[in-house]
C-alpha cells in the first residue's frame, strides 16, 4: 500500500512546474498562481484515495486546478473590494440570538394581554387584516376593535418597557403589533 502513495507523491511533485505554468496562464499573477498550485496539491493529496491509477494524473491535477480557479473567480465576483474598511464599517447586522430573545419576550408579553386585546392585535398587527375585517371576524363593532387594539398596544408597550417608538425598530413583527402604542401609552399616563 505504501508504494502507490510513494508513486503518487513522485508524480505529484513532478507535475508542479506544469501546474504552475497553467496557473500563471489563468491568473497572470505569480502569487495567485502559487496559491492556486498549493491549493491544488493540498486537495489532490487529501483526495488521493479517489484517484484511479489507470487514469492520467496530470489531467486529474489540471482539472482540480481549473475547478479551483473558477470557484475562486465566482467567489471574488460576490466579494466587495474594501481595502480601507469603510464599506464594512457601514454594515451592521443585529445578532440573530438577540432577535430571538426579543421575540420570545414579545410572545410572553402577548400572553399577559386579555384574550380580546390579543386577538385583535394578532388579526390586525400580525395577519394584516383591516379593522373592518377584524371586526367582522370577532363579530364586534369597528370602534370596539380600535379600542381593543389601542389598549392592547399600550399594555404591550408597558410590559415590554418601550419608552419610544424606535425601541424595537429592528423587529418588524414587534413594530407591527405595537405601532401607535407610544402615542396611546402617553394618553394612558
Amino acid at each position: 500500500m505504501a508504494e502507490p502513495i510513494f508513486n503518487f507523491k513522485q508524480e505529484l511533485l513532478a507535475s508542479v512546474s506544469s501546474l504552475r505554468a497553467f496557473a500563471l496562464s489563468l491568473t497572470y499573477n505569480g502569487d495567485r498562481a502559487d496559491d492556486l498550485v498549493q491549493e491544488t496539491l493540498v486537495r489532490a493529496w487529501a483526495n488521493r484515495h479517489t484517484y484511479r491509477p489507470d487514469t492520467h494524473l496530470k489531467a486529474w491535477l489540471f482539472t482540480i486546478l481549473r475547478n479551483q480557479f473558477y470557484t475562486e473567480c465566482r467567489k471574488r465576483q460576490r466579494e466587495v473590494e474594501d481595502a480601507d474598511g469603510s464599506y464594512a464599517e457601514r454594515l451592521v447586522t443585529m445578532p440573530d440570538q438577540i432577535k430571538h430573545l426579543d421575540f420570545v419576550r414579545f410572545r410572553e408579553a402577548l400572553k399577559e394581554l386579555p384574550n380580546d386585546q390579543r386577538e385583535v392585535l394578532l388579526l390586525v398587527g400580525a395577519n394584516g387584516f383591516s379593522y373592518e375585517e377584524a371586526a367582522e371576524i370577532c363579530d364586534v363593532a369597528v370602534g370596539t376593535v380600535k379600542s381593543r387594539i389601542n389598549r392592547g398596544r399600550a399594555k404591550l408597550a408597558e410590559i415590554l418597557g418601550m419608552s419610544s417608538p424606535g425601541d424595537h425598530a429592528e423587529d418588524a413583527t414587534l413594530m407591527a403589533a405595537t405601532s401607535g402604542a407610544m402615542s396611546s401609552h402617553r394618553l394612558v399616563e
